[in-house]
């Protein structure tokens, strides 16, 4: 069913009717309509645009950017502990309005249940399937690997690295960064970017209230390593204390460095695009 007329027509029919449709989900998401500011707030996560995204890639049958996309919504929800079953109730209302809406264009197309109506349905099932099980894998998987990563924190002080791609790692850096530390992370970001030939570090900084000036430097140092290394490093999360430090003291992120509002935001541009 990938990119045929009827399909084209089907996502027409959506968008000509989008408020309805709008409105129609809200109904059925009885639990997430009154969590869709605070979801927006915690994790910068726009549900109703991302459930216009995901709606687009089933109906045209978009398999890889679904699974792209799937993997994305499970990093961020993972990493932004949104609990499970408001996504779980989200994409079944999505999958319950698209039936209805697949019913209003047949009726609309003064139609009667054709082999195509029944092959459109049953590929808007299979495919909200997939993306749930991709978004399942990823939120589970990434979950572990923060737990892991924090409990080495605790341990060791380890730095820790969470491959996405074979090419893109994660690096959230959480609680209190101190020279000790930063020597430590530059040791093991300089090895794991060789060993794991990592082409894009996202080095997400959310979860860091503050840093002191010798900090920053050093930071500095060590994207100045990465970029000699063929890696471009991309700077998430950067909180206002921090940046407010960094202007007050005359301090400018590396040239070579990306920076970029949130690590959903990141995602974006490297799994979708």
């Amino acid at each position: 069913m990938k990119g045929s007329l009827e399909t084209y027509k089907f996502l027409e029919f959506i968008q000509e009717n989008k408020e309805d449709f709008e409105g129609s989900l809200l109904n059925e998401a009885f639990n997430v309509k009154d969590k869709i500011e605070e979801i927006l707030t915690i994790g910068n996560i726009d549900l109703i645009n991302n459930a216009h995204k995901l709606v687009q890639y089933i109906i045209k049958g978009e398999e890889q950017e679904l699974q792209s996309f799937a993997k994305q919504e499970g990093i961020a929800w993972a990493t932004h502990e949104i609990p499970l079953y408001f996504k779980l109730e989200w994409v079944q209302a999505i999958r319950r309005t698209l039936w209805k809406f697949l019913q209003k264009y047949n009726e609309v197309q003064n139609k009667v249940i054709t082999e195509e109506f029944f092959l459109v349905e049953e590929q808007v099932n299979n495919q909200v399937d997939r993306f749930l099980n991709v978004f399942f894998i990823t939120y589970s998987q990434y979950k572990d690997s923060l737990i892991m990563a924090q409990k080495e924190l605790v341990e060791n002080l380890s730095v820790p690295i969470i491959p996405i791609t074979p090419t893109i790692c994660i690096l959230p850096l959480i609680g209190a960064v101190d020279l000790y530390r930063t020597n430590i992370l530059e040791e093991k970001v300089l090895i794991e970017i060789g060993k794991l030939r990592i082409q894009t570090l996202i080095m997400d900084l959310s979860g860091i209230m503050e840093m002191e000036p010798e900090v920053m430097n050093h930071l500095m140092k060590i994207i100045d390593g990465t970029s000699l290394m063929g890696c471009t490093t991309v700077i998430t999360g950067l909180r206002a204390e921090v940046v407010r430090n960094m202007i007050n003291l005359g301090m400018r992120l590396n040239e070579k460095a990306q920076t970029l509002g949130t690590l959903q935001q990141a995602l974006n541009k490297f799994l979708l695009n």
